[in-house]
């Protein structure tokens, strides 16, 4: 072999090894899920076209959406990061779905866990207070919004995006198109959380039965006024006591005409906190919670809470708070079922579309999935619904300008003590899960929706017949009326959970609400004069000394005195009329 021979061979070896070594690591990438760009690109368009449709954006722009991304992770390919959400249809869909999409686009594992809403809180409180990572990022409720902004645990995600997160910010994100994003922002005017899901207790009935000539002849009859939906609870209270001791029956079957839950569990809390008392009457005007006094009846000064006691200028347990409890306790008593009072929450919520009961002043939109199915007693045969959902009636405190009801809104937390890099991750996977790209497909599994552009898409304009009213809900002007728990409340754990200790014994009859009320007054205030000795990072309580009650009745605003007359004249509205206020941008 000549020299020319032997160095061909030599060259072909050096190829051969160089090709090997190439096919090796290829291969070594690929089990520690770490992948190419055209194999990631090739992802995100198998993805596209078999599960990310519909869209509000075109197969193109979705592309080029997924491109962004698989650019972006390129530093953090073959991570695994971990995060944490409550156990709904939506978190339900991205941890067995969207993880899996977003892993195969962009080399990042993912670990979604599904575990309880209170596990949920249990660990991001055990991570602020240990300093160790438990999960990279969670989604948890914008009712600590108030907790977040004034401690300096979270990341405020308008720091990071304009600093370290730059980088891993898509462009597309469109925060404006997310309708609960002043819900995550603090006073500071930062963002704090993005919004990931959202739904409304609204007003929930059987439209069927409002419908029958004969039920509307019967009530109008009995009460002056017509059977439609209830603009206040005296109607609400008149339609209850109609069904549920007038009707009886309908089709063979006892019916009801009220439905709530009663037994001595956490959700009983939630059952209050979530803007019962605002739809009373409750706290100031303002929106998206009432200031200075919010729905909680936690009254603030330049941002510090100053009491929860009407004697500290608080309405935990002024007069609308303590008609709210009371009309609850009464209500729950003379018009449900028997076996509510024993109920939970979530044995409670799957009643209604067992077919006997004729409306709920309070029932979450995010059971909208679950009441569609067909074969149901409130399904029609041709899968549209038999019921339909209204903004709630609000009581006889209410005032024009108050919020009226509440809204969940699930939204991304990142902590400080988290590992850059985890959380630069974590971030890619949250905006990929609420991206324009993904969103609309994940708001029809879920319906629970983040941005407005959805909620406005073809596909809901197509399909707004076939959930009751949520879509037209959504796109009115009303909505924004419906808010979480505001930033009055600096430690949202601690007092949520005074909330049910408070309310069980009245439900259960062992105190009167005025006395369940002034306990829940006094402990929340206990707690804020605890954090105001602890101190905080920023607006501390400072509670007020205390005065007379009648001096803060006689001051502008909440806390208001007593009405002479609780029980108004009720007032009913059609829903067509509803529905035609909406699209023409009006809220009634």
């Amino acid at each position: 072999m000549n020299q020319r021979q032997q160095g061909f061979v030599r060259n072909s070896l050096l190829i051969s090894g160089a090709l090997a070594a190439a096919v090796v690591a290829a291969l070594g990438m690929q089990a520690q899920g770490q992948t190419s760009d055209a194999a990631n690109m090739a992802a995100a368009k198998k993805w596209i076209d078999t599960e990310f449709q519909p869209s509000t954006l075109s197969k193109a722009q979705q592309m080029k959406e997924m491109e962004w991304f698989i650019q972006a992770a390129k530093p953090y390919r073959g991570m695994t990061i971990t995060v944490a959400s409550e156990t709904i249809t939506t978190h339900k869909y991205e941890a067995e779905v969207m993880a899996k999409a977003f892993t195969e686009i962009t080399g990042i594992k993912v670990k979604h866990d599904l575990i309880q809403e209170g596990d949920v809180i249990e660990k991001l409180q055990t991570q602020f207070q240990s300093g160790r990572t438990i999960y990279d990022a969670y989604i948890n409720d914008s009712d600590l919004i108030g907790t977040h902004f004034r401690n300096d645990f979270v990341l405020p995600l308008s720091d990071y995006m304009a600093g370290a997160g730059k980088a891993v910010t898509s462009p597309t994100l469109d925060l404006k198109d997310f309708i609960g994003i002043s819900f995550t922002t603090g006073p500071d005017k930062k963002i704090y959380q993005l919004p990931d899901q959202q739904f409304a207790n609204l007003y929930w009935f059987r439209a069927d039965w409002f419908a029958r000539p004969d039920l509307k002849a019967k009530f109008k009859a009995k009460y002056g006024y017509e059977l439609g939906v209830p603009v206040n609870w005296s109607a609400y209270e008149d339609i209850a006591n109609f069904f549920t001791n007038d009707v009886k029956t309908i089709d063979g079957k006892r019916v009801y005409g009220h439905m709530d839950y009663g037994k001595k569990d956490p959700s009983l809390g939630w059952r209050f906190t979530d803007a019962w008392l605002s739809m009373a009457g409750n706290g100031d005007k303002g929106i998206p919670n009432g200031l200075p006094v919010d729905e909680w009846g936690v009254r603030v000064q330049d941002c510090r809470p100053v009491g929860s006691s009407v004697t500290r200028g608080g309405d935990t347990n002024g007069p609308a708070a303590v008609y709210a409890l009371t009309k609850y306790v009464d209500w729950l008593k003379k018009y449900a079922p028997p076996e509510a009072g024993g109920m939970t929450f979530s044995e409670s919520g799957p009643v209604p579309a067992q077919g006997n009961i004729a409306q709920q002043i309070f029932w979450y939109t995010a059971f909208t999935a679950d009441m569609v199915k067909k074969g149901l007693p409130v399904v029609n045969a041709d899968g549209t619904p038999k019921w339909r959902m209204a903004p709630s009636p609000h009581g006889s405190y209410w005032r024009e300008g108050t919020k009226l009801g509440y809204q969940d809104v699930g939204s991304w937390t990142l902590l400080k003590n988290t590992p850059a890099k985890n959380t630069a991750a974590a971030w890619l996977y949250a905006q990929f899960v609420t991206a324009k790209s993904t969103s609309l497909k994940k708001s029809i599994m879920g319906l629970t929706f983040v941005r407005d552009s959805d909620i406005r898409s073809k596909y809901f304009t197509d399909n707004a017949n076939k959930y009751g009213g949520l879509v037209e809900f959504y796109r009115s002007p009303a909505r924004v009326s419906w808010s979480p728990t505001g930033t009055n409340i600096p430690d949202y754990p601690k007092m949520a959970q005074l909330w049910w200790q408070a309310i069980a014994p009245a439900a259960a009859g062992e105190v009167t609400p005025q006395q369940a009320m002034d306990g829940l007054a006094a402990e929340q205030d206990k707690v804020l004069a605890r954090l105001e000795r602890a101190g905080m990072k920023r607006c501390a309580p400072k509670l007020n000394p205390e005065r007379s009650a009648q001096y803060w009745f006689d001051q502008p605003g909440a806390p208001y005195p007593k009405l002479a007359n609780e029980k108004e004249k009720g007032e009913t509205i059609a829903y067509q009329t509803l529905l035609n206020a909406w699209k023409a941008g009006r809220v009634k």
